[in-house]
């Protein structure tokens, strides 16, 4: 069963974002962060401009990757293993940066690791946000309904966000019930904010939709 956790809207503040994205061409590279923020972020500048053809491009992850080979893109800085800013920053790409000027495509908020580590090699950073993040409206959360209806065997979450968002949903007569269930989530930052909300069972699986299959199957199979 899909029970949307997080609701993407525009972003708050158009008019940077308009400002970053005339500023294309003065950018040596573009950092996509998620599959959503290439998705939306391509959105605001395609329908505006073309996509300059000298900016390298380097997304977070191989979900997000594969989004932007959808998009046409070719070449892409990108860590085969996980899906995060520290296997990013360790490509011999992203070391050499002094001097260099990087846009980050993502939505507002989020962690600052990597532009912090790339400020600190020597390069310039400016973010380009494209969205923001909400919890669904409550008259769409089936959630409730789902824990009563349905004997759940399992639950996977791909964001701290989403994880906290989850269990406001649920409510707190059921979080007993959802504490009980099998957890899998795809890095151990969103393991630990798991445990530390009570759930008795996380299982940390490889960064991607396929290591979240592969981690449920080894899980049920032991």
């Amino acid at each position: 069963m899909i029970c949307p956790a997080i609701e993407i809207l525009g972003p708050s503040d158009p008019a940077t974002l308009d400002r970053r994205i005339e500023q294309l061409d003065s950018y040596d590279l573009a950092i996509f962060i998620s599959p959503t923020a290439a998705e939306w972020c391509l959105k605001s500048i395609l329908a505006r401009r073309e996509w300059p053809s000298d900016i390298a491009v380097a997304a977070v992850g191989q979900a997000t990757a594969r989004r932007l080979e959808t998009m046409g893109f070719r070449d892409i800085i990108s860590p085969e293993d996980q899906a995060d800013s520290e296997s990013l920053l360790k490509l011999s790409g992203m070391k050499k940066v002094a001097g260099k000027r990087i846009i980050i495509f993502r939505g507002e908020g989020g962690r600052e690791l990597l532009a912090d580590t790339l400020r600190k090699r020597g390069a310039e950073i400016d973010y380009a946000e494209c969205y923001h993040r909400a919890r669904p409206d409550s008259s769409n959360n089936t959630l409730p309904d789902i824990l009563r209806q349905t004997n759940l065997s399992a639950i996977t979450v791909t964001s701290s966000e989403g994880l906290v968002n989850l269990l406001e949903m649920a409510g707190s007569e059921n979080l007993q019930q959802i504490a009980s269930i099998p957890f899998f989530v795809l890095h151990e930052r969103i393991a630990i904010a798991a445990r530390n909300r009570g759930i008795h069972t996380v299982v940390t699986t490889k960064g991607s939709d396929s290591g979240l299959l592969d981690g449920m199957v080894k899980f049920f199979q032991s």
